[in-house]
């Protein structure tokens, strides 16, 4: 658990929960909790994703990937730890009980089966459906990878008590965000290198996998993944001037190298 969880890496998803916090008009050191328990159900997911039966990888975040390391049944196990311990730290250490129950059901909803598992579920099927199209490619990492970014976003928001205007704010950058996110990514992948990624580029071409670049292009991609990252920012104008470090680091998202 702590070999995966305490890696090196960017730290994106509880960076937010404490910045949404922070725009919403609160201390973020009210949202610790959730943070730490987004981290947790993230890391879960790579280790996860990373079994021979599933994306097959080992390498992650510049480390030997959990099963690589400790072997697939003790990273299964280590997997399952840090998704029931989220629960168990958001539950016990956030504040007031009310809100503890929220964050709960926001973030057990986003990792379940209609979002993070089903997006997962949805991927691994996706080399046999490559003529699908965008709408499925979209509908796909709006799950896998865009669930996680907005329930964190919607935690921070949650522990601020942040009024319905603030929700919307925030919803619509995650929305917009999370796929940016996803099409950088798959960027990435082509023209990354192991030491800067901390983890094999090339897999989604080797494995056929439906990907940004391969139905729209390099330049395509590029392009809308900019056009994303411009309908996040417009969408803080509700949080301004407090959601202008949510603004960089959306401007970071489409400017990283890993």
């Amino acid at each position: 658990m702590r070999h995966s969880l305490l890696a090196p890496c960017k730290r994106l998803r509880p960076i937010m929960v404490l910045m949404a916090a922070d725009a919403c008009g609160t201390d973020w050191h009210g949202a610790l909790a959730a943070a730490c328990a987004v981290e947790m159900v993230h890391t879960y997911s790579l280790i996860h994703d990373d079994l021979p039966a599933m994306d097959d990888d080992d390498l992650r975040r510049g480390r030997p990937s959990c099963h690589a390391m400790f072997g697939e049944a003790v990273a299964i196990l280590a997997g399952d730890a840090l998704l029931t311990l989220a629960f168990e730290v958001v539950a016990r250490d956030t504040q007031p009980p009310a809100v503890a129950a929220r964050c709960v059901a926001s973030l057990a909803e986003a990792a379940g089966a209609m979002a993070l598992v089903g997006g997962q579920v949805d991927d691994l099927a996706a080399p046999e459906s490559a003529a699908a199209g965008l709408e499925v490619l979209e509908s796909i990492h709006r799950r896998k990878t865009g669930a996680m970014i907005c329930v964190s976003l919607r935690l921070g928001g949650l522990v601020a008590r942040a009024d319905s205007r603030q929700h919307a704010a925030l919803a619509s950058y995650g929305h917009q965000l999370g796929l940016a996110f996803q099409i950088v990514d798959d960027l990435l992948d082509l023209r990354g290198d192991a030491r800067t990624l901390g983890k094999h580029p090339g897999k989604d071409v080797t494995q056929g996998k439906l990907t940004f670049p391969a139905l729209l292009g390099e330049a395509a991609s590029a392009r809308r993944a900019g056009a994303l990252v411009e309908g996040a920012c417009a969408a803080l104008d509700v949080l301004r001037p407090r959601g202008q470090d949510l603004e960089a680091l959306a401007r970071y998202v489409i400017e990283r190298r890993r």
